[in-house]
């Protein structure tokens, strides 16, 4: 098993498919279908993006999983003291690689690329009916320190 940074974005387009039909059932209004090429594309241009890194986790060479995360500059101003963060964008495991620690050890490799940008923070959010994510979040120790709220008109 191994992670590395990759800019394949077909790749990355594949394993969205999980975490992406996840979203779509559990918020259709929000979400579309899946659609490959549409996410090959859109990835396409992501991956160019210096601000942003993507890690792919391989087993016997196969691609099962990445993380989308973005090293955020917050500059100083009347309101908050200047700081950084790595920010999570998304995770994802294949559906069938799911509960064997493969989410952990992609985010083992989050908290190394934060350490060697001295950066001691790391942020996301996930939607409040994905439970699985609020569960391994919980266990990867993270702590809610704001809360995201909407009225429907």
């Amino acid at each position: 098993m191994n992670v590395s940074q990759t800019w394949d974005h077909e790749v990355i387009a594949k394993l969205n498919q999980n975490v992406h039909n996840l979203h779509a059932k559990l918020y259709p209004r929000y979400f579309k279908e899946y659609n490959y090429s549409a996410m090959k594309e859109t990835f396409k241009s992501l991956v160019k993006n210096n601000s942003f890194v993507f890690l792919v986790l391989k087993v016997h060479e196969e691609p099962i999983g990445y993380a989308w995360i973005e090293i955020k500059n917050y500059p100083e101003s009347a309101f908050k003291n200047e700081y950084k963060s790595v920010y999570v964008h998304q995770l994802s495991i294949a559906e069938s690689q799911t509960q064997k620690g493969y989410g952990k050890k992609l985010m083992n490799e989050v908290y190394e690329m934060a350490k060697k940008n001295d950066i001691d923070l790391i942020e996301l959010d996930y939607w409040c009916e994905n439970i699985a994510a609020k569960e391994f979040y919980k266990k990867q120790d993270f702590k809610m320190y704001r809360e995201f709220a909407f009225r429907q008109l």
